[in-house]
């Protein structure tokens, strides 16, 4: 068993908090962008980025690094977040998120934007291409893993099954899907819209191994990556249940923050409420 410190998960819980207010401020600046599903995928990508996944800054593109794919591309903000913190750009590039003559586009894009390992086109299609990305490596002799962080209101399109059922069949181990359970999409709530449920049962009928975790809890989100590495011969699906809009009261499981950027007196109480929430 992994034995993980508090100092450790304190710093993660740190990054997090920052990963959430630099993604609001990048939002506020554009006018434009996916606050919800940024804030409650935040503690998933601090732990994947800046303590399981295996990459270097300094060598983008070295065959062996694992992968990220972010399915649910619309929450980009937090995703060149980290990897702006991560050293993979100067932070400063974060500021002109979504100008035509940025790296960073709306939606990510691998031929624009370094750390980028594919672009996020329609919804559905993150499992699909990892399948591809992994059976690729594996007749290259390459070991690596694939992450794919899924919205939950992706996953009522057909494709999402689709590489699912590729995934099973050709025993992708090495694929660690996420799904950022936060139950909210864009004009309501996931169960009224078109429920998932039994979402546990529907992965594991795909022959996937599940792991039920608190999204916001990083202990355990550590335990449930580092589980998935006692997996052999099955792709992993962990169902991190989230709130959207997570640390910010007025935006917490309201769909109306799906895609509506805050004003400036919004922006301030957000970030006043997330470092307040930091202290206790």
């Amino acid at each position: 068993m992994v034995l993980y410190s508090e100092e450790q998960i304190f710093n993660l819980e740190e990054i997090s908090r920052k990963l959430r207010i630099r993604s609001l401020e990048m939002i506020y600046k554009r006018g434009a962008g996916h606050p919800g599903g940024s804030l409650s995928a935040a503690d998933i990508i601090a732990s994947l980025y800046f303590y399981k996944m295996k990459i270097d800054p300094g060598n983008p593109f070295m065959e062996n690094r694992d992968r990220f794919i972010l399915s649910k591309g619309h929450a980009s903000a937090v995703l060149y977040a980290a990897l702006a913190m991560k050293g993979y750009f100067p932070e400063d590039d974060l500021d002109n998120w979504g100008q035509l003559s940025c790296h960073l586009q709306g939606h990510p894009d691998r031929n624009k934007t370094p750390g980028v390992d594919m672009n996020t086109g329609t919804l559905g299609h993150g499992i699909n291409i990892a399948a591809g990305m992994l059976l690729g490596g594996r007749l290259k002799k390459i070991n690596f893993k694939v992450y794919v962080l899924l919205g939950d209101g992706e996953c009522q399109g057909g494709i999402i099954w689709e590489g699912a059922m590729t995934a099973a069949k050709y025993k992708l181990g090495n694929l660690v899907a996420i799904l950022d359970y936060n139950r909210v999409q864009l004009d309501g709530f996931v169960k009224d819209i078109m429920p998932l449920e039994p979402i546990v049962e529907k992965w594991k009928s795909f022959n996937f191994e599940v792991f039920q975790i608190d999204g916001h809890n990083i202990r355990q989100i550590l335990e449930a990556l580092d589980g998935a590495d006692n997996i052999h011969g099955k792709p992993v699906m962990i169902i991190a249940k989230t709130v959207k809009g997570k640390g910010v009261s007025f935006m917490e499981n309201n769909c109306y923050w799906h895609g509506t950027a805050p004003n400036k007196d919004q922006l301030e109480t957000a970030k006043k409420e997330l470092l307040e929430r930091n202290k206790k």
